[in-house]
């Protein structure tokens, strides 16, 4: 796994970016709501620029805004690190 898919952040942006393109402030305001915490905006927006850069980020500008969607190759990545995740949690019972 490349190492932009290591932070947490980069995975749970990646994730919420699978279900559907967001502009950067719902973004940060979902994953800050998810993680009861305010979340400092120079190292939200360093993560969706690692992001970015690595390819895993798109960017579209749709009237005054950016919006950010996961790319093919995110998209391919967070597969595989799910995949990978349901290989190794296959024995764990789920709470009922």
């Amino acid at each position: 796994m490349t190492r932009f898919l290591q932070s947490g952040r980069r995975r749970d942006i990646c994730v919420l970016l699978a279900a559907e393109p967001r502009q950067a402030q719902a973004l940060k305001s979902r994953l800050e709501s998810h993680y009861d915490t305010r979340i400092d905006p120079k190292s939200f927006y360093g993560a969706l620029d690692a992001l970015e850069d690595a390819g895993f980020v798109e960017t579209r500008t749709e009237g005054i805004h950016d919006v950010y969607a996961l790319s093919e190759g995110g998209r391919q990545r967070l597969h595989d690190h799910l995949q990978w995740m349901l290989d190794h949690v296959e024995d764990v019972a789920l709470p009922e």
